[in-house]
């Protein structure tokens, strides 16, 4: 079943009022044991300038027709940064038709345009990623980085699935956790921005039937653009490379992001890249 909405949001908000605390907002403390952590939903009421009742209506999801004035307030009230704020606004408001409609498009294509250019980028790992985390392309370096994304079924070609089904992973980063979080919070963003795409429900679905580490990710309602940091990898042939990334997002198709690696010139990481690519010369395969 598609996502739901109503209780997307309410457990949103619910996880924000939870990481909020009073005396460090300057509310009362009554003294006693709070029976919920963080913030009451009257305090939250309160800071927002909403009425009790109002805000319960929005939390509990019972309509979808919120102003603007009113989100504006529960947001500043929640200390919601740009990424959180556009994300209740998505799941506070009423979607038009087309939004609705949108779920059901054609699957998404790359542009011949991009192909070459990531083919031409040849000196860094470079890929473009999808709704629901899905990998559309990538250059030979990304597949000797990561993955051979070719040798797998198209469904397979996913960084939620790959990351937290595959065991591979787990040894490629040095931090997993850290890498699997970022992915549940970058889906989980995406999965605001598209409530009714089936496809999102059956892969939620899966990740959650199947690991538990998702389950407990998922459970944190952190959020996450993919933007720009870094990441170590510990690979199986080249070794240790801590490569930055940055993300560009294409104008025609925000939906579709382009992931491009760099690194420190004269670094330890340079070498092991330049080793890693003149391995992939020997036939890891493009897509």
């Amino acid at each position: 079943m598609p996502l739901d909405r109503r209780a997307e949001l309410g457990e949103f908000l619910r996880s924000r009022r939870a990481r909020l605390r009073p005396e460090s907002l300057g509310l009362p403390h009554y003294g006693g044991r709070r029976r919920v952590p963080g913030l009451r939903r009257e305090e939250l009421a309160q800071l927002a300038g909403v009425s009790v009742d109002h805000y319960v209506r929005l939390e509990q999801g019972r309509t979808l027709h919120f102003s603007e004035a009113v989100l504006d307030a529960v947001a500043r009230a929640l200390r919601l940064d740009a990424v959180e704020r556009e994300h209740l606004y998505r799941l506070a408001r009423p979607w038009s038709e087309s939004d609705r409609t949108e779920a059901a498009a054609q699957p998404q294509q790359v542009r011949p345009g991009l192909r070459r250019l990531l083919d031409s980028a040849a000196d860094v790992p470079a890929y473009i990623v999808g709704r629901n985390t899905d990998v559309l392309a990538w250059n030979r370096l990304a597949a000797a980085l990561i993955t051979d994304f070719g040798a797998l079924p198209p469904r397979q070609r996913n960084l939620a699935r790959l990351v937290f089904l595959d065991e591979g992973m787990r040894s490629l980063y040095a931090d997993w956790r850290g890498k699997a979080g970022d992915v549940a919070a970058y889906l989980r963003l995406d999965a605001g921005r598209h409530p009714d795409d089936p496809r999102t429900a059956d892969l939620l679905d899966e990740l959650c039937d199947a690991s538990p580490e998702f389950r407990e990710a998922w459970a944190e309602h952190e959020l996450k653009d993919k933007t720009h940091g870094r990441y170590t990898y510990l690979h199986p042939v080249v070794g240790k490379l801590d490569l930055g990334f940055e993300t560009l997002r294409l104008p025609d198709d925000p939906d579709q992001a382009l992931i491009a690696h760099t690194v420190e010139e004269g670094s330890p990481s340079e070498t092991a890249l330049h080793l890693l690519s003149a391995w992939a010369q020997e036939g890891s395969p493009v897509g």
